[in-house]
């Protein structure tokens, strides 16, 4: 695109900031300025609560104005939070039952265990119930990225969880999170749904948003995205993202 689209959708970790860290100050001021003349939408894994502590605390000085072109999608895209009457307020969420969410834990927690995958010594709870979504954090919520980084480097062990946990739900949708997560939804619910549904929600047609993500890579939860066309830019970082940012504002 060679002018800024209607819409900018990103996804967060290792796109927008470090896995579960908040916006730098250069990332802040970027995405201020972005909302001065477009629409954004932040799309991740993550649930509402990260997405509070990594971006919406982060925008110091938005304005109501500014905030209300602002799209949040938590647990990729299952969720959507629009900031309405001075306070987010979630407008769907398609919520796992009971019994998907038991099956998927178990299922989850029996694989890890089975592959060695399931490490004691870890920074927060390995499993997640997030109401839409169940997420698998192999070192826990918390930990570290170079803890992360260390323990898969490859991305060989989420690749063999993701697919033995598939094979006993084929009910649900499992796929490949953060560089140590798998996340379970409904199935056909993925970034793509999320990005369907913005287009109702914002009123911009897929070919006028661009999605800025690191995960492209057809193992990545941001693959799906770029399969249902929108026109998409892989980043590898957060400074990536920001120089492409700095690159487009000065167009």
């Amino acid at each position: 695109m060679t002018s800024l689209p209607q819409l900018i959708a990103f996804d967060l970790d290792d796109t927008l900031a470090p896995s579960k860290s908040p916006l730098d100050p250069r990332m802040a001021s970027l995405i201020l300025r972005l909302l001065d003349r477009t629409k954004v939408c932040v799309i991740s894994g993550g649930q509402i609560s990260q997405f509070r502590a990594q971006v919406i605390e982060r925008l110091d000085g938005a304005t109501a104005e500014q905030l209300s072109r602002l799209y949040l999608m938590p647990t990729c895209g299952t969720q959507h939070y629009r900031y309405v009457d001075g306070d987010w307020r979630q407008i769907y969420a398609q919520n796992l039952t009971p019994e998907e969410r038991d099956s998927a834990l178990a299922v989850v927690e029996a694989v890890a265990r089975e592959l060695g995958y399931w490490e004691t010594e870890t920074w927060g709870p390995i499993l997640e119930d997030r109401g839409s979504q169940v997420t698998f954090s192999a070192l826990g919520q918390a930990a570290p990225v170079d803890a992360k980084t260390a323990w898969d480097p490859t991305g060989a062990k989420k690749s063999a969880l993701r697919e033995a946990a598939q094979a006993r739900l084929p009910e649900l949708e499992v796929r490949s999170g953060g560089s140590t997560s798998i996340d379970i939804t409904r199935r056909g619910i993925d970034k793509a749904y999320g990005m369907r549904r913005l287009v109702e929600q914002a009123g911009v047609p897929l070919d006028e948003m661009l999605f800025i993500g690191d995960r492209l890579d057809e193992d990545g939860n941001d693959y799906p995205v770029k399969a249902l066309g929108v026109e998409c830019r892989a980043v590898t970082g957060w400074p990536d993202t920001a120089e492409v940012l700095e690159e487009m504002l000065a167009a």
